[in-house]
């Protein structure tokens, strides 16, 4: 990730049409956040005794994090499979995974009843080592600070060539009597600038032992997760709970790593104007259903093993959820088996947005749906519930747009650029400039 010129930033205004329409909703949720913490979780929640993790829990944590785990999936493809062709992907698929993870554990903050005990997890003697939910914490906080540690050369490249017209264009903008001296301003961000250029490369040289971290903690926090719902056996749905849990988990947020690295750089291109990265789209997209046939032949052998198929076909409550996901992940992965889709910009995303959906759905049901505590508990999120969950993912996005204008992050279309093919280009609704091509080879 020393390969500065590999990355570039996103050129164009930050503050656009979708940026307000983003904040308005950040901000919206974070007034629900705020009405959390003056008048307790219950002002907000519908969480009970019976159900003490509700969607918090269940999508910013157990799913959120299996969907940002692209940064995972995609380093175990370069740095372990030594596949260095998709090495321009690995700075948007580590941004992603860093809002991602940091936001789980910012909403582990809102969902705790009392968030101001929080500083017993720092205090060994409070330790419960052989607590799996004490694994997945410890792992979650460790693997978000090399998440940052990992981006931290895209914002020491970006302040080494910065020019500083932002913060011109702001000391510029404000009052004569409040604006900072600018020479002093100016000795103080070459200051900055030569730090920057001090860290950078000595970061580099020590990049490598974070990666092997980053590799490592997702694989075991992300199949403790499965081992959370171990104990559950009689308030877990027999579709779901079996002694694979761990290794279905692991298995999961694999191939939903893979696919969300997909939709990623889909949609930003798409979004940003850009060309599609077929190549690189195509190749991870050809281990995609490998994974998920392991996966699905699991749950196929694991059902039949304890005579669970008939429930699974049965046509009720719960076997309609299950075959949902078990029929949104095989479908999207016969797709992938097609080269022809694999190299069709519209059928990545239609794909990759299957099996998404249906691994999200799995650790939904596992966590959710599947889960009943018993006679006279129910669930189902309040509205304010929801707008901090929306206000979550918003700020997600919000962040990601922001990043790739001030860092470094997206490849650089110069050396990873797109031959247009034969033919007319469509253009976007609405837009004058024409849509990004379907195919594209690397450097």
């Amino acid at each position: 990730m020393g390969h500065s010129e590999e990355y570039q930033k996103l050129e164009g205004r930050i503050f656009t049409k979708s940026f307000f329409i983003l904040l308005s909703v950040v901000l919206l949720g974070f007034y629900f956040v705020g009405v959390r913490y003056v008048k307790g979780i219950g002002a907000v929640s519908n969480m009970s005794d019976g159900y003490p993790w509700g969607i918090w829990i269940t999508y910013d944590v157990a799913t959120g994090t299996a969907i940002a785990c692209g940064g995972y999936a995609v380093a175990i493809l370069v740095y372990i499979r030594n596949r260095m062709q998709y090495h321009p992907m690995i700075r948007s698929a580590i941004l992603t995974s860093m809002f991602g993870y940091g936001l789980a554990g910012f909403s582990v903050m809102v969902d705790l009843g009392r968030p101001w005990n929080a500083y017993n997890f720092f205090i060994p003697s409070k330790w419960q080592a052989n607590s799996a939910m004490f694994e997945v914490a410890l792992c979650v906080m460790a693997y978000s600070t090399v998440l940052i540690l990992e981006f931290l050369p895209a914002i020491l490249t970006s302040i080494e060539k910065s020019k500083w017209e932002r913060m011109n264009a702001i000391r510029n903008w404000l009052h004569p009597k409040i604006a900072p001296d600018k020479k002093t301003m100016e000795d103080k961000l070459e200051m900055v600038r030569l730090g920057a250029a001090w860290l950078n490369p000595r970061l580099n040289k020590v990049l490598i032992f974070f990666i092997v971290l980053g590799i490592t903690l997702p694989t075991m926090h992300q199949s403790s997760l499965g081992s959370l719902l171990l104990i559950a056996s009689t308030k877990l749905h027999p579709l779901w709970h079996t002694g694979f849990l761990p290794l279905l988990f692991l298995l999961n947020c694999v191939f939903i790593g893979y696919s969300i690295a997909i939709l990623e750089s889909i949609i930003s291109s798409y979004s940003f104007k850009r060309p599609f990265e077929i190549e690189e789209l195509s190749g991870l997209a050809g281990l995609i259903p490998f994974v998920t046939v392991i996966w699905l032949t699991v749950v196929i052998g694991d059902l039949s093993y304890r005579g669970q198929i008939h429930a699974a076909l049965k046509g009720d409550f719960y076997s309609g959820w299950f075959m949902t996901e078990f029929l949104l992940v095989a479908c999207g992965s016969l797709i992938l088996f097609v080269k022809k889709c694999r190299r069709s910009a519209r059928w990545l995303f239609i794909s990759a947005s299957m099996i998404v959906l249906g691994g999200a759905l799995y650790r939904f049901n596992v966590y959710l749906i599947g889960f009943n505590p018993g006679q006279g508990w129910k669930y189902f999120p309040s509205f304010a519930e929801v707008m901090i969950t929306v206000g979550i993912v918003a700020l997600e996005i919000l962040g990601y747009k922001v990043f790739v204008a001030l860092f470094p992050v997206l490849p650089n279309m110069d050396l990873h650029g797109a031959h247009k093919k034969k033919g007319h280009a469509k253009k976007h609704k609405g837009a004058e400039k024409p849509l990004p091509q379907t195919e594209a080879h690397a450097h």
